[in-house]
């Protein structure tokens, strides 16, 4: 059998956001809109990165699939590498159950960029703010692997001998 490791990016970014000196890499502008009329959701996104504030809009096959488009589309033309990074499996699970509809929901949100594979989890009322929040968190995580990689690239470690 093949072991796959996946990133707990969820967990990273917690770690990285205590930190005094972390700048993320795009701020969410007040939050999404959907409009789920059940045979093409639409989302509405305001993001602010590198000094330009977008506002777009994109449909999908679904809410989650239309909240994670409007993301891609408004941060790729800043962030080209997310064009490489797919959703491979979304998992959602509802905590107390005898809250009927009330419940909190978990959703987890897997992701690739064809060479990593790392996860995202958020809880919520709501399973669509969920969702959203671990899609910022995949891209946010994705973002900065390529920043890490590019870093790595211009400013190699030296080699020790011995």
């Amino acid at each position: 059998m093949v072991e796959v490791e996946v990133i707990d990016a969820t967990q990273t970014l917690q770690f990285l956001r205590s930190l005094d000196s972390y700048t993320p890499p795009f701020e969410i502008t007040g939050t999404y809109r959907l409009i789920d009329n059940g045979i093409m959701p639409e989302a509405t996104i305001m993001v602010k990165a590198q000094k330009k504030e977008m506002h777009e809009a994109s449909t999908g096959v679904g809410p989650v699939d239309a909240l994670a488009k409007v993301l891609k589309k408004a941060l790729t033309p800043m962030f080209p590498e997310l064009n490489r990074v797919k959703l491979v499996d979304f998992i959602s699970r509802i905590f107390d159950s005898t809250s009927g509809a009330e419940a909190k929901v978990e959703v987890k949100i897997y992701f690739s960029n064809g060479e990593s594979i790392w996860s995202c989890h958020a809880f919520s009322e709501n399973i669509n703010m969920a969702s959203f929040l671990a899609l910022v968190d995949g891209y946010e995580y994705a973002i900065l692997m390529t920043k890490k990689s590019n870093l790595e690239e211009k400013q190699p470690f030296p080699e020790i001998s011995e």
